[in-house]
């Protein structure tokens, strides 16, 4: 995600959308204030902008003075499971929260919610891979419906989040108080994920994306949309590519020249355009779901020249398209997998069983694109005749032996991943050793 070279500037470190650890500012006459580097779009098919924000909201929208805010007590909030596929150690945690929606309007939240859950987990790889998402909503009640600078920039309404429009004078930058969202996020068993669904037709958005959790936090990033723009589910799906994937955004902008930098992280950016050391040479040549062909197209990163992209357009690039690259597909599914755990059992690794117990394991629940394998191994040898079977016992492998290892593999032999180094981190074990 980080081009090296440029951990010193903020567009580098943030490889496109992310923002940094909130960092003090200093104001003339208060107290320093923190701010974080968002990523926004100024309409829905638009190449996305970024600028710096204040991690709270300013005093207009909060009615506090700077000087005298302080951090909020922790929220109490009722906790919805969308669906839990498995334990939050294993599973990529995804918080969504609603702000401009009074209690009474909480059901609107979750159906809101919902479509917008839809509609992300309908482009791939979600669509494949949503069966390694733990999803929660949470439910933050606003005093007021609505939020701040809808539909103009004089409106303030008290909400839960503390959300607005016309963030830094950018009318389609949708910010918000990120200390709240913690205190909120905090009410779900666990969050690596938050969306912010604000209840607005207004088009607009932000992604805030952290290479570290901030302060309190363990999400690694935050996506706001609203609720009634059809278009605004985009830039949650836009921001999960840098969140997950840690993908750089593939566009540039004018007048920024040549790529300053010898590499980059990033696997959807390389600096070379000699077919044979691109990253993504194993990919050369494909028609892909974009409906350009993998190449080498030059600009992306931010940079004009020297830097080369995998296709000519993509989510990655613009929200006009609403597809993943082949070689964006296969960093999110590396990126899944980072966080998830193909295979999960209710009988403890690590322990000493016995030669007739069961071990039963649990595969993820995934479909389409993906193809996990599972595979029994006696002392590191495969037991084929056992592949795919999800309940075996130690003896029925052939383990009778004290001190025997019983291993459980899953590998996701699916042909959107070409990298070996992908496809190993698509794999998980799990051992056990006979009494």
């Amino acid at each position: 995600m980080v081009s090296v070279g440029a951990a010193a500037t903020a567009a580098a470190l943030l490889a496109g959308a992310s923002a940094s650890a909130a960092e003090p500012v200093p104001v003339t006459g208060t107290v320093p204030v923190a701010t974080h580097e968002v990523e926004y779009f100024d309409g829905p098919r638009a190449e996305p902008r970024h600028k710096r924000v204040p991690a709270q909201a300013p005093a207009r929208i909060t009615g506090q003075r700077r000087a005298t805010a302080t951090t909020p007590a922790p929220a109490t909030a009722a906790v919805t499971p969308v669906q839990e596929t498995g334990p939050v150690s294993g599973r990529l945690d995804l918080v969504v929260m609603g702000d401009g929606y009074t209690a009474g309007q909480q059901a609107d939240f979750h159906a809101d919610a919902q479509a917008t859950l839809d509609a992300v987990f309908a482009i791939e790889p979600y669509a494949s891979y949503r069966g390694l998402f733990n999803i929660w909503l949470v439910d933050a009640a606003s005093a007021e419906s609505g939020v701040s600078g809808d539909p103009t920039a004089a409106v303030v309404r008290d909400t839960a989040l503390s959300s607005y429009f016309f963030c830094e004078d950018t009318e389609r930058l949708l910010c918000l108080d990120t200390s709240k969202v913690t205190a909120y996020a905090d009410q779900a068993p666990a969050s690596d994920i938050v969306f912010v669904i604000a209840n607005s037709t207004k088009y607009g958005g932000a992604g805030y994306s952290f290479p570290t959790p901030p302060d309190g936090a363990s999400y690694r990033g935050i996506a706001t949309m609203s609720s009634d723009n059809p278009q605004s589910y985009l830039i949650g799906a836009h921001e999960l590519g840098h969140s997950i994937g840690l993908l750089a955004d593939e566009y540039q902008y004018a007048g920024y020249g040549a790529y300053p930098y010898p590499s980059s992280d990033s696997a959807n950016i390389s600096v070379t355009a000699d077919l044979g050391t691109s990253k993504w040479y194993r990919w050369l040549g494909e028609q892909d779901p974009t409906g350009s062909v993998i190449g080498t197209y030059e600009g992306g990163d931010y940079y004009e020249t020297g830097v080369y992209r995998p296709t000519g357009t993509s989510l990655m690039r613009t929200l006009a398209s609403t597809q993943f690259n082949h070689v964006g597909r296969e960093a999110m599914i590396k990126g899944f997998y980072t966080y998830a755990d193909a295979v999960t059992s209710t009988v403890p690794t690590g322990t000493r069983v016995r030669a007739t117990q069961a071990l039963t394991v649990r595969l993820a629940p995934v479909s389409g694109l993906a193809r996990p394998v599972l595979t029994w191994y006696v002392d590191g040898k495969p037991v084929t005749r056992a592949t795919g079977d999800p309940s075996v016992t130690p003896a029925e492998l052939g383990a009778v032996r004290s001190g025997q290892r019983v291993t459980a593999t899953v590998t996701d032999t699916t042909r959107a991943v070409r990298d070996p180094a992908v496809r190993a981190a698509t794999s998980n074990s799990l051992t056990w050793r006979v009494r």
